[in-house]
């Protein structure tokens, strides 16, 4: 079957039914391959590779990012992860005590600490609006962030796909009424680049970041952070290097302060255009289309196996390859570790507030079957243990 020509390239366990690409992604062997023969013309010769050829390969993989994403490259610089970038931005901000900072209840748990921590620092307010679930439409959404404004209001944060509830959200008319209203956007595009069309031109954030290690399928420790040429002004990086009023300065003071902080391995960042190539060569937009097509089908079957609801009507403008159900549940921990020490399937339990979701990612290498297997487990559960109502 194709799904299982397609598992072969990459070097996930078979043993192991993965719904959970959407946690840390999964890199196809080719991909790896590259990433591995970077790693070794960096051992071949440090100093040179280092200092002499890392800037020019780091420029045409920044390029070929650029190009997928929309965005002018020179406005773009690899980070490990979202959550370092939003560190570098949200440091950099000019918080004051009163500012507020629009958001919903929904946000990633680790940047929602990075918000507070800095908040709390300048005394700014954080304001987070509760979204109602399910979600009715984008009029509905919209309504409900934008009821959050004040005249403090001095920024608007948002995760494009949310990471508990797995929900797409409108980032477009968000990032253009902040732009009408004189606020800062910024979103947090984790699950975005390679799982949902993204033009970073179009939707005129301020600032995004995303990841190359999802669902662009490059090596794990590959992110972005976009910022416009207005916002470059301010954002500092964390570790003051060479950059720092450089000898050698390029046209770009952002990515002077980025291109080079001491010693790093980098060949992760190098692999975007092997990455890309792997997508182009399997058609991933088709595949992509049909990912999509058999999660609408069994996102309603699932929610009433787990006597649960759909977050969202069935449509691409709230789904792509992930959809999360809430869950009934006392014991989120032990049902995810049994989920994977008996029944061998690696699927996240995520929590929010005081709710616990299931979520299942769907990549091009699962297959339905998968999805009819999760389910007799889930029954399974249901009839010999107290971890599902």
């Amino acid at each position: 079957m194709e799904h299982l020509t397609l598992r072969k390239q990459f070097q996930l366990n078979f043993d192991i039914t993965f719904l959970n690409h959407g946690s840390f992604g999964a890199c196809p062997i080719p991909v790896f391959e590259d990433y591995q023969h970077w790693q070794k013309k960096l051992e071949e010769e440090p100093v040179q590779f280092m200092l002499h050829q890392a800037p020019e390969l780091l420029k045409v993989s920044r390029e070929a990012l650029a190009n997928y994403v929309d965005c002018d490259p020179i406005d773009l610089v690899y980070v490990p992860n979202p959550t370092t970038a939003m560190n570098i931005v949200i440091k950099s901000l000019p918080l004051k005590a009163g500012d507020e900072i629009l958001m919903t209840d929904q946000e990633y748990g680790a940047i929602n600490k990075v918000w507070d921590y800095y908040a709390e620092k300048a005394g700014a307010k954080i304001v987070r609006l509760k979204i109602k679930l399910p979600i009715n439409s984008k009029e509905e959404t919209l309504k409900q962030f934008w009821s959050g404004l004040s005249s403090n209001t001095k920024y608007v944060f948002l995760s494009q796909i949310t990471s508990a509830t797995a929900l797409i959200y409108p980032a477009h008319e968000i990032c253009r009424k902040a732009k009408e209203l004189g606020l800062i956007s910024i979103i947090d595009g984790a699950h975005v680049p390679g799982h949902i069309p993204l033009s970073i031109h179009e939707m005129q954030a301020d600032i995004y970041t995303g990841t190359c290690h999802k669902w662009i399928l490059s090596p794990k420790g590959s992110s972005f952070l976009y910022a416009t040429k207005e916002m470059q002004q301010i954002i500092d990086p964390l570790v003051i290097s060479w950059g720092y009023k450089s000898p050698n300065p390029s046209d770009s003071l952002f990515q002077d302060y980025f291109g080079f902080n001491g010693t790093k391995d980098i060949s992760a960042y190098l692999t975007t255009p092997a990455a890309l190539k792997f997508l182009q060569t399997f058609d991933w937009e088709t595949r992509k289309e049909s990912c999509r097509t058999l999660v609408k089908h069994y996102y309603p079957i699932v929610a009433k196996l787990l006597n649960s609801e759909m977050l969202s009507p069935l449509s691409d403008d709230y789904l792509g390859q992930i959809c999360s159900f809430p869950i009934n549940t006392k014991e989120p921990v032990a049902l995810q570790q049994l989920l994977y020490k008996k029944y061998k399937i690696e699927i996240p339990v995520t929590t929010n507030g005081d709710q616990h979701f299931l979520r299942i990612s769907y990549q091009a290498y699962n297959s339905a079957q998968e999805i009819e297997y999760l389910m007799d487990c889930l029954k399974d559960i249901q009839q010999t243990t107290n971890y599902l109502a």
